[in-house]
């Protein structure tokens, strides 16, 4: 029961819902979802550490850099079948294609010149 309301938390929030959408053509950094989405660090931090407790995407790290990608097969049935739920539910939605075409650029940039941009706000 407990995984299950984590994750209902999780997606009743636009943006979380964003991120994982993002996440479904493949890892990103941190600052490439800051990028996109166009909030603060600490405001998108705050949203992956709730994705991440619901068991919805996982992170790794290496050096100063922050990876994000979904879970994967090995995660629960509860998360599987939600992430699922998610993708069909929204793949026509007019800001998935959006943040998608956003992304297409933002997975070209130099990561370091995206952080810089962060650092000095």
């Amino acid at each position: 029961m407990r995984q299950f309301m984590d994750i209902t938390k999780a997606l009743g929030d636009q943006t979380r819902v964003r991120i994982l959408l993002m996440l479904r053509d493949g890892e990103l950094c941190l600052c490439q979802v800051i990028e996109v989405l166009n909030l603060a660090p600490s405001t998108i931090s705050k949203h992956v550490d709730l994705l991440r407790r619901a068991g919805l995407i996982e992170m790794r790290k290496e050096g100063r850099w922050h990876y994000y990608r979904l879970s994967d097969d090995r995660a629960s049935a509860v998360v599987r079948d939600a992430l699922r739920w998610v993708f069909d539910a929204l793949k026509d939605e007019e800001t998935v294609t959006s943040d998608a075409a956003r992304l297409c650029c933002v997975r070209e940039a130099d990561l370091k010149e995206l952080a810089e941009c962060y650092n000095r706000n």
